[in-house]
């Protein structure tokens, strides 16, 4: 397993973060150049692979308007396919459920999975129209990366201990040295991202070569509930990552106020440049509504959210061999409006991170992530299996006269959907909330289970009330 590494610059002079940004926009124009030619349905029939495009540009001499190195622009044509690739595989997630939907042949289903999965749907009526409606055209709006193969850079300690990292530039054999904020080295293939005169080396590394792989995970078995105010909750009443809550709520609110303050000073500018002093206007654009400062915040966000919900799961991961989970990589359709504040809050909801960290870390410390159904888990009680009512974090079961903690209620359900015969992954919600109901009404009915078998309806028949001895 791999796991993605970032090192930042320190104190980089600004002719080097010039001489990379231009080389960066040069590059932006070969991945524009890919995703026009090859990012459509007509690059389909190409087969979109790198080599072939390298071959078919060194021939014509495409390559010689770039005005960058030949490794430079190969690497970036690589990574533009990867991405194209990538595009048309999420369409296609989308486009195997309407095929679910249109037939249930299986001979049918086998023959349209088999040309959707070797991109010869172009031949069938039906599957070019769902990718035509699922697959859009995209576009490039990457200028600011630059991809270096991992035979292309080196890493060189001065005397004062800061390490240099050497990349190719734009004249062959002169390299531009960037001064790293790390002691740790970067390896294999490197991706640079200028943000703001700061430059960021991605790359990855082997996940065995973390300490927290080496880490042993627990012998329990224990289902969790994400949430809002803390990142989980177990089934054994434990919280984890109770700061997330906090730092979602600080950051929408800050966001909200200088948004705000931001749209006054740009409605003060637009107003002077239709009036005519546009030196007004500019120095306001320029001061006032710049994005250097504003990206950097949010990454400092980012970053702190991400370590918030990643200390929670490497928490439940300590006591869990086996950790239950709701499948986070479903849509939530149909919520109620809650108000303006609290729908911007929960638009910050970090759903995909802790998705990512669940099955990062139990990949990596060896423990098993079971996702199951999670549908009305935080709307029945766990005792009786009746529903409830849920006001905040309280959920009330008239049945049981009971008030459990909402959050404990859900992941005690979640932690006994693993082992329910009835509902799949993937059974929809309307049909789980009709097996809950039936399940409620045999309940309080006290009826067993029908069976239809001549034995017991015999047995039936004798053990009647009603019938004479």
């Amino acid at each position: 397993m791999k796991v993605t590494r970032i090192a930042y610059s320190a104190q980089l002079n600004p002719g080097k973060y010039a001489a990379l940004a231009e080389q960066a926009r040069r590059l932006g124009r070969v991945r524009s150049e890919v995703w026009q030619r090859y990012g459509s349905v007509g690059g389909v029939g190409s087969g979109l692979r790198d080599r072939q495009v390298r071959d078919r540009w060194l021939a014509d001499d495409t390559h010689t308007r770039f005005g960058v190195l030949a490794n430079a622009w190969k690497e970036t044509v690589r990574d533009a396919i990867a991405n194209i690739s990538a595009n048309r595989e999420a369409a296609k997630v989308e486009v195997r459920r309407a095929i679910g939907r249109r037939t249930d042949d299986p001979i049918a289903l086998r023959r349209m999975f088999d040309a959707l999965k070797a991109d010869q749907w172009t031949q069938d009526p039906f599957l070019a129209r769902q990718m035509r409606q699922h697959w859009k055209r995209g576009r490039n709006r990457t200028h600011d990366q630059i991809v270096v193969r991992a035979d292309q850079h080196n890493t060189v300690t001065d005397g004062c201990g800061r390490l240099w990292l050497a990349v190719p530039g734009l004249q062959r054999r002169r390299m531009v040295r960037i001064p790293l904020s790390t002691t740790v080295a970067p390896t294999g293939t490197l991706r640079l991202i200028l943000r703001g005169g700061r430059v960021e080396v991605h790359y990855q590394i082997d996940a065995a070569q973390m300490r927290s792989s080496q880490r042993p995970c627990g012998e329990a078995t224990v289902g969790v509930d994400k949430g809002y105010t803390e990142a989980l909750t177990d089934s054994d009443g434990q919280s984890h990552g109770e700061r997330l809550g906090e730092l979602l709520t600080a950051e929408s609110d800050r966001l909200k106020e200088r948004n705000r303050r931001r749209a006054k000073l740009r409605s003060i500018a637009n107003n002077a440049a239709l009036s005519g002093d546009r030196a007004k206007a500019h120095r306001i654009k320029v001061n006032n509504l710049g994005k250097v400062k504003r990206d950097r915040q949010a990454a400092r966000h980012r970053a702190r959210v991400r370590t918030e919900i990643f200390t929670a799961v490497h928490e439940v991961v300590d006591k869990a061999a086996t950790v239950i989970a709701e499948d986070l990589t479903k849509r939530f359709t149909g919520r109620k409006p809650l108000g303006k504040n609290v729908n911007r809050r929960l638009a910050a909801w970090t759903k995909g991170v802790t998705a990512e960290a669940l099955k990062n870390v139990s990949e990596r410390r060896g423990s098993a992530l079971v996702p199951v159904n999670a549908a009305y888990t935080s709307q029945t009680c766990h005792r009786c299996g009746r529903f409830g009512r849920r006001s905040g974090d309280r959920f009330h079961c008239t049945w049981c006269g009971v008030v459990w903690q909402a959050d404990v209620n859900a992941a005690i359900n979640i932690l006994h959907r693993a082992g329910d015969p009835d509902i799949a992954l993937h059974t929809p919600y309307h049909k789980v909330k009709q097996i809950l109901q039936d399940r409620t009404d045999r309940h309080r009915t006290r009826l067993p289970v029908q069976d239809s078998s001549p034995a017991n309806k015999a047995k039936r028949r004798a053990n009647h009330p009603n019938r004479s001895a």
